[in-house]
């Protein structure tokens, strides 16, 4: 009873001296917020994707080995849930991580088929697309970029004194976060110049 009455005596006096918990609350909800713009941004990229193959398909419909890829990944992307939950959890985030980033790459390899089409990098659809696929990316790193720092404030104040014993108490742990080796691993989507030439499609 007396260690019962300790605590409470010891949450309320952290409490009152104000120990961080109001801090980590607000940072918690600063990284949620953030945390959604991400998502949202990825889920932009992801419903580009179909038309994206589509208009491909009917100019280079051989390149069937790039269109699968691109495909599967988006497949594989849609598998992994998004939830606030995952922000808690190391190996989910990586995963969830692991597929974004290969979406990327297989939307880079894309990317990079389209420029042996003159005929496709001609097409006002395609040429849309590509644009709001540019534009995507430019706003997931942005995102991306905001979710980084917020992280890193709270996990500072996750772990520095006092506020890291407030934490303790109350179950709050330091979140996992995007890396340089995640950086390095995701390849964005090249910008492509249609107004260069373009070497013929392979026969």
């Amino acid at each position: 009873m007396r260690t019962l009455i300790a605590g409470l005596v010891l949450i309320h006096t952290l409490l009152l001296s104000g120990c961080g918990y109001n801090t980590l609350q607000q940072q918690d909800e600063q990284i949620k917020a953030n945390w959604s713009e991400v998502v949202n941004q990825y889920q932009r990229r992801a419903d580009l994707v179909p038309n994206l193959v589509n208009v491909v398909k009917g100019y280079a419909g051989h390149e069937r080995d790039v269109l699968t890829q691109v495909t599967e990944a988006r497949s594989r992307v849609g598998s992994v849930q998004a939830t606030p939950e995952l922000l808690n959890d190391p190996q989910a985030f990586s995963r969830f991580q692991a597929a974004q980033g290969e979406l990327s790459g297989a939307l880079s390899r894309l990317m990079v088929v389209a420029e042996n089409y003159p005929q496709l990098k001609a097409d006002t659809l395609f040429r849309d697309l590509q644009a709001q696929l540019e534009g995507t990316e430019n706003r997931i790193t942005v995102a991306r970029n905001r979710y980084i720092a917020a992280v890193q404030d709270y996990n500072v104040t996750v772990r520095s004194f006092p506020t890291n014993l407030t934490a303790r108490i109350f179950g709050m742990e330091v979140k996992p976060n995007f890396t340089v080796e995640n950086e390095r691993e995701i390849a964005r989507p090249p910008t492509v110049d249609f107004g260069a030439p373009a070497p013929a499609p392979a026969r």
